[in-house]
């Protein structure tokens, strides 16, 4: 999981996530890009990954996850998720956005051209149901504490649908 301090001490336990986009550059814009990371998602949750609670914003993303290893998981998503968006954002010559991947790209990732998600994701081990509540909560009231919605179930890439008895756009598990 790069070279985070942070580290996952129970993996087969729910923990809140946080996936940003390398210097918060803006590229959940569209809904191209942020199908991709749902695609990624879809993939992964047929094979281990267990989705709770979900918020994708212009530049992060926002996640309650749990799977039989969940570092890995992890790791596999971010992997996959940002080389499809960086072959996305070449296709559709988003060139802007790709300096920007390679500028603020690490020095010591010279094994690529671009770097897409920031190293770490600080993990927090979901410890009891009032922690689980309160993450989800803070995951769904994040576009409405920005100003982008007054209500959490209008924002469309959100869990917060399916938590007020709506459909939302992935399969989420709302019982732990």
């Amino acid at each position: 999981m790069g070279r985070s301090r942070y580290t996952i001490t129970e993996p087969k336990q729910p923990h809140f996530v946080t996936l940003t986009v390398i210097h918060w550059i803006p590229v959940f814009t569209r809904p191209d890009t942020v199908n991709i990371f749902f695609d990624t998602l879809r993939h992964l949750s047929k094979e281990s990954l267990v989705v709770y609670a979900y918020v994708v914003l212009e530049n992060h993303c926002h996640l309650v996850l749990q799977s039989e290893d969940l570092a890995r998981d992890i790791r596999r998503l971010k992997s996959w998720s940002a080389k499809q968006m960086i072959q996305y954002l070449s296709n559709n010559g988003v060139g802007q956005i790709l300096d920007q991947l390679a500028f603020y790209k690490k020095a010591h990732k010279n094994d690529r051209t671009y770097q897409f998600w920031q190293e770490g994701v600080h993990p927090e081990l979901i410890q009891n149901e009032a922690m689980m509540k309160q993450k989800i909560d803070y995951i769904h009231q994040n576009p409405v504490k920005r100003g982008y919605v007054d209500e959490a179930e209008h924002w469309r890439y959100s869990s917060a649908r399916d938590y007020a008895g709506k459909t939302g756009l992935l399969e989420i598990r709302r019982q732990w």
